[in-house]
């Protein structure tokens, strides 16, 4: 879709809201442009799939999980890759979703080190995941296993990943057509769903 030169969070999140969302072209260029894919990635959330590597990795322990503790740092270290779709505009839009309680993101440390993360707006019963960053091996892995879980435990029923990758295909996303996607869409804007609090984790996660 044609770029908006004027983009307010409310238009952002009404946007969400009819299954588009915003994409720049570099972190350099400052025009938002609108996007519509004709398939879309979801994360269906009850076939999340966690590798007998992963699963160890877990048991094993030694990071930490916490949520809404460093938004902006995630969301700078999703940015800082030599090809991106952030610009500043789009950073100062999900900072603003944050404060009003919209985006949200999940936090791995490691040795104390933010190592991984993945942030993501949320309407309804829905979940839009945005992007994520790992600069410690599995920790994006981490990230997205963890938020799962919270997903599931706040009664959230879409997870959309926008586009499928290879890896997010290996933990069990598929592609799905636009019409299904939309109809996902309006049934989890009916519900309600919640995020849970900020904070570390405690619990640890159980895995067969």
């Amino acid at each position: 879709m044609d770029p908006d030169p004027e983009i307010t969070p409310d238009i952002l999140l009404r946007a969400y809201a009819m299954g588009i969302f915003p994409m720049a072209e570099s972190r350099d260029d400052p025009a938002i442009h609108w996007v519509d894919p004709r398939r879309r990635g979801v994360f269906p959330l009850d076939g999340f799939h966690i590798s007998r590597s992963l699963a160890r990795r877990i048991r094993r322990g030694g990071y930490e999980v916490s949520a809404d503790t460093a938004f902006d740092a995630v969301v700078s270290a999703c940015a800082a890759r030599e090809e991106t779709w952030i610009n500043d505009r789009i950073h100062g839009l999900y900072a603003d979703l944050h404060r009003m309680g919209f985006a949200h993101s999940l936090e791995i440390r490691i040795d104390g080190e933010l190592a991984g993360g993945v942030y993501g707006v949320t309407l309804g019963a829905a979940f839009f995941g945005e992007s994520m960053f790992s600069h410690r091996t599995d920790a994006s892995k981490l990230a997205l296993t963890h938020l799962v879980a919270r997903l599931r435990r706040g009664g959230f029923t879409l997870f959309d990943t926008q586009f499928l990758t290879p890896h997010l295909a290996s933990l069990g996303a598929i592609e799905i057509t636009r019409a299904d996607y939309h109809r996902r869409l309006r049934d989890a804007l009916l519900r309600g769903a919640d995020f849970g609090p900020p904070g570390r984790e405690l619990e640890p996660l159980a895995v067969a």
